[in-house]
């Protein structure tokens, strides 16, 4: 876990593309979406890449069924917050694996929307003291700082017949425990709540005594625990890594 007291305001000059790269429908919901709708409002231009259709992320429905009405949330929640582009790569929810194929797909990602910035999930094993990360997660979060590398090696995945991209500046990890940056959500954290509660089916499945069911009390715990170390500004945390 950080040790750090203050977070640090997230670099917002010298970029106008981001592309925010995650495993599930609804990763980029549980925080992320308010920094999002901050940046779309200053003009920004976001986009969404999916590993996964979070097929497998229903109990109470099969993933034929799941797929599609997940898919269907996403874009929905995704334009609540100013995105309006948002792809699926169709790996597998839950086996999603750190491969060579996940890099590929993630490096041509990268070489079609050529992004400054590029936003993704918490890669390490955990997400603080006794909540252990997925899968999922940290194959594409540590895939993500690979595939920036590849994707500005022309001599790597020439198939794809893309120019190379070198132009990534910054990386920045959502929902890490070794936050070192925040962005100021006070004027969006009412979208980043509707933003989640476009999840409607899947936050049902959860069931009502979940703790992440309800998206105003847990975006708004998130953001004063996040204020904390912000100079009292409701805020999302990142790990931000200079490319």
């Amino acid at each position: 876990m950080s040790t750090l007291t203050t977070l640090e305001p997230f670099p917002e000059d010298g970029w106008s593309r981001a592309l925010a790269i995650v495993a599930h429908p609804d990763d980029l919901e549980y925080g992320a979406a308010g920094a999002i709708a901050r940046w779309t409002r200053m003009g920004r231009e976001v986009v969404y890449v999916l590993a996964s259709k979070g097929e497998a992320g229903m109990d109470n429905l099969p993933p034929e069924t799941a797929g599609p009405l997940r898919v269907e949330e996403q874009v929905a929640s995704a334009a609540v917050v100013g995105v309006d582009t948002v792809e699926f790569l169709n790996h597998p929810d839950g086996l999603i694996e750190a491969s060579v194929a996940l890099r590929r797909d993630l490096a041509a990602a990268i070489r079609r929307h050529r992004p400054e910035v590029v936003i993704t999930i918490n890669h390490h094993p955990t997400f603080g003291p006794g909540m252990l990360n997925m899968a999922d997660h940290r194959n594409v979060g540590n895939a993500v700082f690979d595939a920036i590398r590849d994707a500005a090696n022309r001599w790597l995945f020439r198939d794809l017949d893309l120019e190379p991209w070198s132009g990534v500046r910054l990386l920045a990890v959502a929902g890490s425990p070794e936050a070192t940056h925040a962005v100021d959500i006070t004027d969006t954290l009412d979208a980043a709540v509707e933003s989640l509660s476009k999840h409607a089916a899947y936050l049902a499945a959860l069931g009502e005594s979940h703790p992440m069911a309800d998206p105003d009390d847990f975006l708004r715990a998130m953001a004063l625990r996040t204020a904390a170390r912000f100079g009292g500004r409701k805020a999302t945390p990142f790990e931000v890594f200079a490319m």
